[in-house]
């Protein structure tokens, strides 16, 4: 069992209010490079013309990993939207260098069309996370092109926008599962998306912006101290995930049902037309 651990910190920002990405080649810890080199490989002759770039973003390109918690997170810039492309291999791929490396805790292969990177005139989630926090290891680095990125209320509507719809999924998913892996990374899922959440509510006050957990729920606890409890709740699931599912979706039937309101809430003042991406 993990305990809270006040670790993380709030992303620099330039003295435009820019936020600077602190991932850095030099910074990744060298068992990482055969990690990085198996899934570009893999990846690779899976997809051999599909791919445009690959990126490692998260904890390690910071230098911020710890041993046997730390997943190695990767987005994959594709010719062709994923949707279109047969990604059934993925989940083998993720587990079995998952298996291979003991020293980290998972892999996770995002995919992202090129069409959506080279958008520049609105926020867009996978975009904005190559931006600032992204290192490019394979293919033409985009990173360069990519637009900069302010903590606002366009940044935040990345997390609100769908919250309602993904807490609804996670319900819909846990409800009558007896598949123990699958109700733990479920619950993972779910509360990390609650926790940066939480943060988004109050990023237009702070103008800060993270993606890590601790940070992130002591933000949100500064403004919503009512509501402290609960958010540590879903912090603690975050890191010790649950298996019983009923234990979970209690805490999405009460504090989550409060989330989708209070994002709702937060909608009807900065995106009352309810835009998927907001221009920035």
């Amino acid at each position: 069992m993990t305990e809270i651990k006040e670790i993380g910190s709030l992303c620099s920002v330039d003295d435009k209010g820019y936020l600077i990405n602190q991932s850095d080649p030099k910074k990744i810890n060298n068992k990482f490079q055969e990690v990085i080199q198996r899934i570009k490989e893999s990846c690779l002759s899976v997809l051999p013309k599909e791919i445009h770039s690959i990126y490692i973003r998260g904890s390690v390109p910071r230098g911020l990993d710890i041993e046997g918690v730390s997943d190695v997170d990767i987005i994959i810039v594709t010719y062709s939207n994923p949707q279109d492309i047969d990604l059934d291999w993925v989940e083998e791929t993720e587990q079995f260098i998952d298996q291979k490396f003991p020293f980290i805790n998972g892999v996770e292969l995002g995919f992202c069309p090129l069409s959506e990177v080279e958008e520049s005139k609105y926020c867009s989630m996978i975009p904005f996370i190559l931006k600032t926090y992204g290192i490019c290891v394979y293919g033409e680095n985009l990173i360069s092109k990519l637009p900069d990125y302010k903590p606002d209320s366009s940044l935040a509507n990345e997390h609100l926008i769908h919250l309602t719809s993904l807490i609804d999924k996670a319900k819909h998913d846990l409800t009558g599962n007896d598949d123990i892996e699958d109700i733990k990374d479920c619950c993972s899922w779910i509360m990390r998306i609650i926790v940066r959440a939480g943060l988004a509510l109050v990023i237009v006050q702070e103008q800060s912006y993270t993606r890590d957990l601790f940070p992130a729920f002591k933000l949100f606890s500064k403004h919503y101290p009512e509501k402290e409890q609960e958010m540590r709740t879903a912090l603690w699931y975050a890191i010790n995930p649950l298996s019983n599912s009923e234990e979970i979706l209690e805490l999405l039937d009460h504090f989550g049902i409060w989330m989708k309101e209070e994002a709702e809430n937060w909608l009807k003042v900065y995106n009352p037309k309810r835009e998927i991406h907001l221009p920035l």
